[in-house]
């Protein structure tokens, strides 16, 4: 599978725009591609700083799983961290290099280690045999679920179940995060507009689209009973590893 690095793509056409004068005022995308980027860099730190202090957390108890996932995920949030500033710093040629094929790796380790942002205790996982030996990108579907698990950890109740599932539906895989917070009109806002708003909000669940779309994919909202948000990924299948 022979795919792109979703954000970097999304980047570089930002700025291809900016030379093109029937797109968007260059202005405009300089500000949209300046806010992107403080949005990558909060996630892979607010991240690592939630990970330090699971580890530093001498009340829970982690199993070797848990600190595996732990250890993995801080190391693929530092080195995104390192993309992100190499992007950021070297100008106009890191955003106009050719594409480069992105890594598949099976869905269960990607799961593992955005599951490791959830205390345990509010942790609730289910993955089918078939879907976790999915091969998924590395990079863009890590990008999704990390942002997609944080954000349930911001926006739904502090003490709330957190919950991650895959299943194969239909023709393709489905990716679940839940929390027990519910749909409002800013999160349908947020899942159905063509650009980001002005400002931060809701430009995380922009970004994911754009992510997940990249591979074919969407990204649906579901209301749940009795109470509860559901973000689904939804992706086509890709021809297993091996």
């Amino acid at each position: 599978m022979r795919v792109r690095h979703g954000l970097r793509d999304l980047l570089r056409g930002l700025r291809h725009r900016e030379s093109t004068p029937q797109g968007r005022p260059a202005a405009a995308d300089s500000e949209l591609l300046l806010r992107v980027l403080c949005h990558e860099f909060r996630t892979p730190v607010s991240t690592l700083g939630a990970l330090t202090r699971l580890l530093a957390d001498e009340r829970r108890e982690l199993t070797a799983d848990d600190r595996r996932a732990i250890s993995e995920l801080a190391r693929d949030q530092a080195a995104h961290l390192q993309s992100l500033l190499r992007d950021a710093t070297a100008g106009t040629g890191v955003l106009t290099l050719p594409p480069q094929p992105e890594p598949a790796v099976p869905l269960a380790g990607i799961l593992r280690e955005a599951a490791a942002l959830v205390p345990a205790d509010r942790r609730r996982a289910r993955v089918t045999r078939r879907a976790a030996s999915c091969p998924v990108p590395a990079g863009r579907s890590r990008q999704v679920l990390v942002n997609l698990v944080e954000n349930a950890l911001r926006h739904g109740p502090p003490d709330g179940q957190v919950g991650l599932y895959a299943s194969l539906r239909g023709p393709g895989l489905s990716i679940l995060v839940t929390d027990e917070g519910r749909v409002d009109d800013a999160l349908l806002v947020a899942l159905r507009r063509p650009a980001p708003a002005v400002g931060m909000s809701g430009l995380g669940l922009w970004i994911a689209r754009q992510l997940v779309a990249t591979d074919g994919g969407a990204l649906r909202a579901h209301r749940l009973r009795p109470r509860g948000v559901a973000l689904e990924v939804l992706l086509p299948m890709a021809r297993p590893l091996g």
